[in-house]
């Protein structure tokens, strides 16, 4: 079978309910982090019916501690699991991972949403749910297109490999454990909600806290306290002027907004304990955004050297330094040659299916891109159905038509990447 046949779009067609439903049933069950053990179940068993090979590979935190992208996400170290499923060449092809996680972020106020975040709703031709977007319906693209390929009677040249994953959103553990593993291929394509964006570089994120002291005092008496929230003021200031200084500096040609290509924001506080008292205490936690090629080392110093520089101009921050901490998920930068042949294979098929040129653009997001192609050296490629400003929200939602396009879009690039076996 040729990927430009036309044999595919139909093919896909026919699959439509069954993916649908499928796509349902992994939004249904529900995986927050250290919960994912259901969805991997069903993901593992949708493998093995399909002919694959399928591993349960436990995700080790003993194994993981020593490498150094390694970050403790301080869930269960050794009982969360990866499902790889392997459909083995004959030989002579180019190799290919399509990996996917599915572990979710928490759905927050369950009042908010119009039903229940673990609903898998469809209406008016959208899959609703935690994960519908982020990134489960991805996932089950790249699992289906394999579907497809098998039912049109196509066997690859080269390995293709499905990796099922946990721990993305709070590090990239599982990812870890597949390349610490071993697995290889001679290209990943990471099915992150890119709205079918082909996406070969992210920016990186690192979670720190800065705790800040204050002098507690009566509130009547405030002269004589000093208040760790007036005084995180000054250092959030400095932080926001970092963020412009640094932009100033780095440019990137795939980045449209050329000032948000690696933000820094403060995402909790927590100061005070009584309305009445001055508060001697406020700790924040935020990420700090890597620039593509930039190192985590580097990026960290100019954080604590700008947090520094600020306290040292305040008399009390002068004696009283503020304290940052590096913590939980520490997310290098990562990018693959936009010319690399996975790209323009990927786009070659994006362009025969949808009739238009995939566009090419960068991330400012931390994804397990980076452990690829830093760590496995590889190339990798973000590409998959939504849109990731719906990811994280209430109301999650990924259009029945996206899914459907990135199954032809990916079965028609397997076949071209890997070549048809013997």
């Amino acid at each position: 079978m040729s990927a430009d046949t036309g044999a595919i779009r139909p093919a896909v067609e026919r699959r439509r309910e069954e993916l649908i439903a499928f796509a349902r049933r992994a939004v249904q069950a529900a995986s927050l982090p250290g919960q994912e053990r259901a969805v991997q179940e069903l993901i593992a068993e949708r493998l093995g019916e399909l002919g694959l090979d399928v591993t349960i590979l436990p995700v080790r935190f003993d194994r993981l501690r020593g490498h150094p992208a390694f970050g403790d996400d301080g869930f269960s170290p050794d009982a969360r699991i990866d499902v790889i499923g392997r459909w083995r060449g004959s030989g002579g092809g180019r190799s290919l991972i399509l990996n996917g996680h599915v572990d979710v972020v928490a759905p927050g106020d369950e009042t908010l949403w119009t039903e229940s975040p673990w609903s898998g709703a469809v209406r008016d031709g959208r899959l609703y749910g935690r994960g519908s977007c982020d990134m489960k319906s991805g996932l089950v693209s790249g699992i289906f297109a394999l579907a497809v390929l098998r039912d049109l009677g196509w066997s690859p040249a080269g390995d293709i490999v499905v990796e099922s994953v946990i721990g993305e959103e709070s590090g990239g553990a599982g990812t870890l454990a597949a390349i610490v593993e071993g697995i290889r291929a001679d290209g990943a394509i990471i099915l992150e909600p890119t709205s079918l964006d082909l996406c070969p570089v992210q920016s990186g994120a690192l979670t720190f806290r800065l705790t800040v002291p204050g002098r507690a005092a009566h509130g009547a008496l405030r002269q004589h306290g000093v208040s760790a929230i007036e005084k995180f003021s000054l250092l959030h200031a400095a932080i926001l002027e970092l963020e412009r200084d640094r932009h100033e500096r780095h440019r990137h040609p795939l980045y449209d907004e050329p000032d948000w290509v690696a933000p820094i924001s403060i995402g909790t506080i927590r100061g005070g304990e009584w309305h009445s008292t001055v508060p001697d205490l406020v700790v924040a936690e935020g990420r700090f955004g890597v620039f593509p090629g930039e190192s985590v080392a580097v990026a960290r110093e100019a954080l604590e050297a700008a947090v520094a520089r600020a306290a040292a101009a305040d008399p009390w921050l002068r004696e009283h330094p503020p304290l940052i901490t590096w913590f939980e998920g520490q997310f290098e930068s990562g990018e693959t040659p936009a010319d690399h042949p996975l790209i323009a294979t990927l786009g070659a098929a994006h362009q025969r299916v949808l009739g238009r040129g995939a566009r090419i653009r960068g991330v400012p997001y931390g994804s397990d891109l980076r452990l690829f192609t830093h760590h496995a050296k590889m190339p990798a490629v973000l590409y998959g159905p939504g849109d990731v400003a719906l990811a994280h929200t209430v109301n999650e939602w990924i259009t029945v038509d996206e899914i459907i396009a990135a199954v032809t879009v990916l079965a028609t690039a397997i076949a071209e990447w890997s070549g048809t076996g013997r």
